[in-house]
């Protein structure tokens, strides 16, 4: 019984976070949730501001949904930008495998530190391995953070309640506009 409600679960979560981009459609103030993204990020953690002018480029995902039960899922759809403009868009997909139940939404932030990172992004060559860990926004914790692979990811929580100890991996993709 309990095998048939994972199995039931895992199948709605994967048809969930496979049509969210299907039923989203064309959003007109997307570049302006990210940018009210990044103010809340930088309002969070003052030292923020130094990733957003150092880095060549980022992708803001205002809004990530995540669900799981044993098995779980999350997509958000972002806005690109390099050299501080709007570039293009960008789809987040993640899935993970452990000790997970429950749901939550939050903000997430990719920083590519140069070129190499920025032009791997662009090239569908990134996906985030469960080796470079996302990083919870709080005051100060910029400054304790590095680069991994050229790499830097900060989440901040929006909403929900998430138990996890969970392995995952990220898939990002790149649309330019």
């Amino acid at each position: 019984m309990i095998f048939n409600l994972k199995i039931s679960l895992t199948a709605i979560l994967v048809m969930l976070f496979l049509s969210a981009p299907a039923f989203a459609g064309w959003d007109p103030n997307a570049e302006q949730k990210a940018l009210d993204t990044v103010a809340a990020f930088k309002k969070n953690d003052s030292g923020m501001g130094a990733y957003f002018s150092k880095s060549r480029g980022y992708v803001v995902y205002p809004s990530v949904a995540k669900a799981g039960f044993g098995i779980g899922g999350a997509h958000g759809k972002g806005i690109v930008f390099e050299a501080g403009k709007a570039i293009g868009t960008s789809s987040l997909t993640q899935i993970s495998f452990g000790f997970q139940l429950g749901g939550q939404v939050y903000s997430e932030i990719v920083f590519f530190k140069d070129s190499a990172a920025m032009n791997h992004f662009k090239k569908g060559e990134i996906e985030v391995s469960a080796q470079v860990s996302a990083v919870a926004v709080t005051e100060g914790i910029s400054a304790k953070t590095g680069f991994k692979d050229g790499i830097a990811i900060f989440t901040m929580a929006k909403g929900g309640l998430m138990y996890e100890a969970s392995v995952a991996g990220q898939k990002l993709s790149f649309k330019k506009e």
